[in-house]
């Protein structure tokens, strides 16, 4: 039976990219490459009408179930919709600083056909009379979107939409995580271009301000896929960043899981992130669609067996076939593959072509990050991960790796089979504390530290990994349907 069923699963992975490949030109398929491919909609659609027309569409359709909090938040893009068509933050003109060293320009800045300089906004403050081109004054920026509810609640299709239909060519779609990944990299190539400073000459330079002026300069549109804040280092320069990207025209829509409020909870020194929060809320709208239902959940087609449970029979052979078979397409050789990202050398041991299988402790208790992940998603369309633990509270490192990993394979829409301990709803486990746990929650006793301190303590808390864990299980629930596997086929691309 077992094997039947993996034949099964076989034969409908090769279905999808071959028999049934026409479905993209259907409903489905036009939803994907409008909604999630990141792409402008075809002529005829932004002929259609508009952006609550063509909502409205896919409602009737059945494409699409409908919710009247989505429909209230696509209003709201709707009009930010209609002032980016002509919208623009170019020029961006601010006046030169006085006896600044000139420095040779990073690889980005070498295409730009303005200047952008190395000091901080307050050197650089925009005067009334320097947002105006001959006699045109430069428009007010408008105010962006920033959307947030529970999982599966429909946002980031929402604002994919909203992206499909601005008819503006200076946008920019990107995963959170992706961007600050970005953000850094200028940040160090800005560093490295600076002039030396001199023996006993105090020079104060600030990196931060001009990567926001060269965003700027690329973009007047952001739209920011799973806005989070979980690393201290992105949380410390965020202020900073966005007042530049806000002060030079940019527009911002996100979708997030947290309100602005409580971005980066318990995070570490987060009292120098809060005022980040205030930046937000006066250049942004906050939407709330919080409809209490995960629409990923919702009965849809599977894509065959994706998902094993290690105590089922034969499961791990099921697993190993899966991949012989998948490999057999592939004009490669099985093999390791080292990854080159940002300098470092990743080691994938078992691929071929553009299929990886991963143990669970290759890809989550090694020290690889959003940038590895990223990579891996790039090179490989379908990734097999065995070994997934049945999580426990205290994992709180393994546990917000493989939420990254998966919140960057959902996003470049990579296919996953996964082989784990534990059925997916209950992968992780809420049960009594570890010893190690215990251990800490002594010490906060002794120390004599109140509740509401302990609670602000990252160090002891898992909140947020319990939360985020909920959205990678709705992801994982989607990952395994037909629909997403049909949009993760790169070989119609």
């Amino acid at each position: 039976m077992a094997a039947c069923r993996l034949r099964w699963t076989t034969r409908c992975l090769f279905r999808f990219t071959s028999e049934r490949i026409s479905l993209l030109s259907g409903v489905w398929g036009e939803l994907f490459k409008a909604v999630r491919g990141h792409t402008t909609l075809s002529a005829p659609w932004a002929a259609h009408g508009r952006l609550i027309s063509h909502y409205d569409s896919l409602v009737r359709s059945r494409s699409l179930q409908g919710d009247d909090q989505q429909r209230a938040a696509l209003l709201q893009l709707a009009q930010l919709n209609r002032v980016m068509t002509d919208y623009t933050n170019i020029p961006i003109l601010l006046p030169q600083p006085k006896d600044y060293p000139p420095s040779p320009p990073t690889s980005e800045l070498k295409n730009n056909t303005s200047n952008v300089n190395l000091c901080s906004p307050e050197d650089m403050s925009i005067e009334k009379e320097d947002n105006t081109q001959e006699g045109f004054p430069k428009p007010r920026p408008p105010l962006g979107c920033y959307i947030h509810g529970n999982v599966g609640t429909g946002k980031t299709m929402l604002m994919d939409l909203f992206y499909s239909f601005v008819e503006n060519r200076r946008k920019r779609r990107v995963h959170f995580n992706a961007f600050m990944l970005d953000v850094h990299r200028r940040i160090y190539k800005l560093k490295q271009s600076l002039p030396k400073r001199r023996i006993g000459k105090m020079t104060m330079y600030d990196p931060i301000f001009p990567v926001a002026m060269e965003i700027a300069e690329e973009t007047c549109l952001l739209c920011f896929v799973e806005f989070q804040v979980v690393d201290i280092c992105n949380a410390v320069i965020l202020k900073q960043l966005f007042e530049g990207l806000f002060k030079c025209g940019v527009v911002v829509v996100a979708t997030s899981n947290r309100p602005p409020e409580e971005l980066y909870k318990n995070g570490l020194q987060r009292a120098a992130f809060v005022p980040f929060i205030g930046v937000l809320k006066e250049h942004c709208h906050i939407v709330s669609l919080d409809t209490g239902i995960d629409y990923r959940t919702r009965e849809m087609d599977a894509a065959g067996k994706l998902y094993y449970i290690s105590s089922e029979p034969d499961a791990e052979n099921a697993v190993n076939t899966l991949f012989e078979q998948l490999a057999y397409r592939q004009n490669d050789v099985i093999r390791p593959r080292v990854l080159n990202v940002q300098g470092r050398e990743v080691t994938m041991s078992r691929t071929c072509g553009t299929i990886a299988d991963c143990a669970f402790q290759e890809l989550c208790e090694r020290p690889l990050g959003a940038g590895d992940y990223l990579e891996i998603a790039r090179q490989f369309d379908t990734v097999i991960i065995r070994n997934v633990p049945h999580f426990r509270v205290g994992m709180k490192d393994q546990a917000r790796r493989f939420t990254t990993l998966i919140d960057n394979f959902y996003d470049q829409k990579v296919r996953v089979v996964i082989l784990a301990d534990a059925p997916l709803h209950r992968l992780l486990n809420q049960g009594p504390m570890t010893g190690e746990e215990a251990r800490d929650r002594l010490m906060i006793d002794e120390l004599g530290l109140t509740d509401e301190a302990s609670e602000r303590l990252a160090l002891f808390t898992a909140d947020e990994e319990v939360f985020a864990f909920q959205r990678t299980v709705s992801r994982l629930t989607e990952m395994q349907t037909e629909q997403y596997w049909l949009s993760g086929d790169r070989s119609v691309n």
